[in-house]
């Protein structure tokens, strides 16, 4: 008779107490990894130091630069913005050596952080990694360096009792979440896949992220009449036109918020639907009235559009307000199409993976997870649209000023999400002893 082999329960009540246990190291983790300003186009020396970190842990490390011929090929390819030379993606990859059972998960996390606005507004360095009390300061703290430092802690937590688990776990730290979503789209076109996928963002306090809109991005580029400044009424100022295009978006954002035109998760949301004007740059001379002007804009809309929809409402409002404008003919406007090109998604609610996660968070912390409706978007959508690996983000979010001045992360809600992160690999891969 051929022996079996006995079945490895996990202790709970360990698990997170050993996610605990690690605070001091997980706080010394996202304070050097905030002080790397990996800022579009200069994640290198984070994604270094998240390598050697996987590494530690004994994880095989894959490393790969992003092709950009093969995304373009894929349809959840979004323009980029800056090349991909010696920027990498980092992986850490768990194979089991014991037994295989449970399910196979990937993490995902983006190493990636927004500009940090002007640094005169910053109480400290905006990378200082700072911590002060509950909360550490900089600029990624938050969003999202610490969801990436809370599942690295929680595989080292079943490491420090022994444990593995039991089926194959992918840890992916990703560039350029916040512009295009190319870098986890490459680790689809890469291969990996599993049977769901958790992306710590911090979303929302006691929430899960089920559903995220489409963002689409354009440059308005355009080109006015300039004359000198003492005659400005017989010339047609760039920046005046721009700012005139995109008053009348608004008017299709106040239309697509209207709640008869609202998708069903967004129903009694304030205000879901945001157009943001988030970078202008126009004009030559301040005696001159302006040649030529640049808007950059971003574009929320709901899951039940497209964004071949949403460009050609954007599109034909343009168009529309460029014909009405009484100097158009000494006018000229063209978009650029350069960023998120994203569709958004929409998991339900009683998917294998929400029910799981939630039945996790209420055993571990205690309270109730709400499925919650993201009025941006996230890497989610690949995994959801593309991967066929359900994926929801759930993590820290007792933090705030994400994208502001002074972003800080909770250092209780980092540990808070380690431990439940801990535990849910535990139940959702199964666990064997280390040999």
């Amino acid at each position: 008779m051929q022996a079996t082999t006995p079945e490895v329960v996990a202790d709970e009540a360990a698990i997170a107490a050993a996610a605990h246990a690690l605070r001091g190291e997980a706080v010394a983790m996202l304070s050097e990894l905030v002080t790397h300003p990996s800022l579009l186009g200069h994640e290198q020396s984070a994604q270094t130091f998240m390598a050697k970190a996987f590494a530690g842990l004994g994880l095989q490390v894959d490393e790969f630069q992003i092709d950009e011929e093969k995304l373009k090929a894929h349809p959840g390819y979004s323009p980029s913005i800056v090349s991909y030379e010696g920027r990498t993606n980092v992986v850490g990859i768990h194979r089991p050596s014991g037994p295989f059972k449970g399910s196979s998960l990937i993490f995902n996390g983006h190493i990636d952080v927004v500009p940090t606005g002007a640094e005169v507004l910053w109480t400290d360095p905006p990378f200082s990694g700072k911590v002060d009390g509950d909360r550490l300061y900089g600029r990624g703290a938050s969003d999202m360096k610490a969801g990436i430092v809370a599942y690295t802690m929680a595989f080292k937590a079943l490491k420090s009792l022994g444990l593995e688990p039991a089926s194959p776990v992918y840890f992916q730290s990703v560039i350029e979440e916040e512009c295009t979503g190319n870098g986890a789209l490459a680790c689809l076109v890469e291969g990996y896949r599993a049977d769901a996928a958790v992306i710590p963002e911090p979303i929302s306090e006691n929430g899960v992220m089920t559903c995220q809109l489409g963002v689409l991005w354009l440059a308005i580029e355009v080109l006015g009449k300039p004359v000198h400044a003492s005659v400005a009424q017989t010339g047609v100022g760039a920046i005046d036109f721009t700012m005139y295009l995109f008053g009348e978006l608004k008017k299709l954002e106040e239309k697509w918020n209207a709640p008869s035109a609202r998708y069903r998760s967004y129903a009694h949301h304030n205000h879901p639907v945001n157009f943001n004007l988030g970078k202008i740059s126009g004009g030559e001379w301040a005696s001159s009235v302006p040649s030529a002007c640049r808007a950059d804009v971003r574009i929320g809309f709901f899951p039940d559009m497209k964004v071949a929809q949403a460009k050609q409402q954007v599109e034909a409002v343009l168009a529309a307000a460029y014909e009405a404008h009484p100097a158009h003919a000494a006018l000229s406007y063209k978009l650029v199409y350069e960023g998120f090109q994203a569709d958004g998604c929409h998991v339900p609610d009683d998917a294998p993976i929400v029910q799981a996660i939630s039945k996790c968070h209420q055993d571990v912390v205690g309270t109730t997870l709400q499925p919650t409706a993201f009025t941006g978007t996230t890497d989610a959508k690949f995994f959801n649209l593309y991967g066929e690996t359900p994926a929801i983000c759930y993590g820290p979010s007792g933090g705030a000023n994400i994208h502001g001045i002074d972003e800080w992360a909770s250092i209780d809600s980092l540990m808070q999400t380690t431990a439940v992160l801990a535990v849910f690999m535990a139940r959702w891969c199964g666990v064997n002893k280390l040999a």
